[in-house]
């Protein structure tokens, strides 16, 4: 069976974007992005609200996307390398976007369901050939809520925010198991758990 992992890049006091919805403090560096693409590399199918969707999806549709950012333009070749293998691992894998507003989907291996149904994603976890992610604090609540999740793969950035959105949902408790971690140079740490049995 494959695992559902919910994987988050989170400020220190837990949000994943500030009060203003910027979310610039946590651009990974190079040897964070490298490490991301490893543990991203496995990942068969992502599983996407509207919005998070459409924050992933320039890296496939957005071919100046390193030219446009000025992070990206100051950046050494290791770094445009890690960005351009991030880009290839996401573009693999299969994408579902939960959404009753998108149309169509602006990426390849990419289908819409209008309705997040706990069910189906329970089938497509005993049937998937590959792990599966959740991606986005709201999407992943309703996985959480439901009992779906495996595995958390939080990345701790170094910085207090002081609210915004949420990594994780209130009201929810779950005990956890630390199976790894990792601090990083920029003082990013990585923590991932499973539930405990």
């Amino acid at each position: 069976m494959a695992r559902l992992i919910y994987s988050v890049i989170a400020s220190l006091d837990g949000y994943v974007a500030d009060q203003e919805g910027n979310f610039d403090w946590a651009a990974p560096d190079d040897e964070v992005h490298t490490f991301i693409n490893d543990l991203e590399r496995p990942i068969g199918t992502y599983l996407y609200g509207r919005r998070m969707y459409e924050v992933m999806a320039v890296w496939e549709t957005d071919p100046t996307l390193f030219d446009q950012s000025p992070s990206m333009k100051a950046a050494a070749s290791a770094t445009l390398s890690t960005a351009s293998d991030f880009a290839q691992v996401w573009q693999a894998a299969e994408k579902v976007v939960y959404s009753t507003t998108l149309e169509q989907p602006s990426t390849a291996r990419t289908r819409i369901e209008r309705d997040f149904d706990p069910e189906a994603v329970r089938q497509l976890k005993a049937s998937a050939g590959a792990d599966i992610s959740v991606g986005g604090p709201d999407l992943a609540a309703h996985a959480i809520t439901a009992g779906l999740v495996d595995e958390y793969h939080l990345f701790v950035i170094p910085i207090i925010v002081g609210g915004g959105t949420q990594a994780l949902p209130d009201g929810i408790r779950i005990d956890l198991e630390l199976l790894d971690e990792r601090r990083f140079a920029s003082g990013v740490v990585y923590l991932r758990y499973r539930l405990r049995a």
